[in-house]
């Protein structure tokens, strides 16, 4: 099956106080880092939402190969990047995988292993040693659904709903995102 690896990096930053996507990690930004995952996970396409900070992001990350979205209401919540990436999803795609920006630590199998184990369901959520986490899986049918969500933690009650959701298990504990300096801090020591 074809799929779209969605990368979802417009948010402001305002914990933060700086663009996070832009922030130096293993020599290149958090966002090229989990681009490189995107690119590696054998997707068919990969989009990236972009809002805060979008123009610096255009100039200092590698967006090559990668269909770019402009998000003008980030502020909004998450949720208008996943409306505004679909709009670029293309038809043949069967789902699209939902990654963070801000979370270089996702690995390309976890990606593939999630859609192996979650392909033919309508909602797939990695399964972590410690809990339940991203990336997470959306099949088409589940499409006109993201589109009407609103908030930041909207996609998360699609997967409390219990519809056709399924836990692929993952090893390992959730990969850390950054929303703080302490959370950037904390994943570059976790990287040495």
């Amino acid at each position: 099956m074809n799929v779209a690896a969605v990368v979802l990096a417009a948010g402001g930053s305002r914990r933060l106080g700086r663009p996070k996507q832009l922030l130096d990690y293993r020599g290149a930004t958090l966002l090229d880092a989990t681009l490189a995952t995107a690119r590696s996970c054998g997707a068919g396409q990969v989009v990236v939402a972009l809002g805060g900070a979008a123009d610096e992001v255009r100039e200092r990350v590698d967006l090559n190969g990668v269909d770019v979205v402009l998000n003008t209401d980030f502020g909004d919540g998450c949720a208008t990047s996943i409306r505004s990436a679909l709009e670029a999803v293309r038809d043949d795609a069967g789902g699209v995988v939902l990654l963070l920006g801000d979370q270089p630590g996702v690995a390309a199998g976890t990606v593939s292993a999630l859609v192996a184990g979650a392909g033919a369901h309508a909602v797939g959520v990695c399964a972590y040693d410690d809990g339940l986490g991203h990336p997470l899986w959306f099949h088409r049918r589940m499409f006109g659904v993201l589109a009407g969500l609103h908030g930041d933690k909207a996609v998360w009650k699609l997967v409390d709903a219990g519809e056709d959701v399924v836990r692929v298990p993952v090893s390992g504990r959730i990969p850390r995102d950054v929303d703080t300096w302490a959370d950037y801090q904390a994943l570059l020591e976790a990287a040495e």
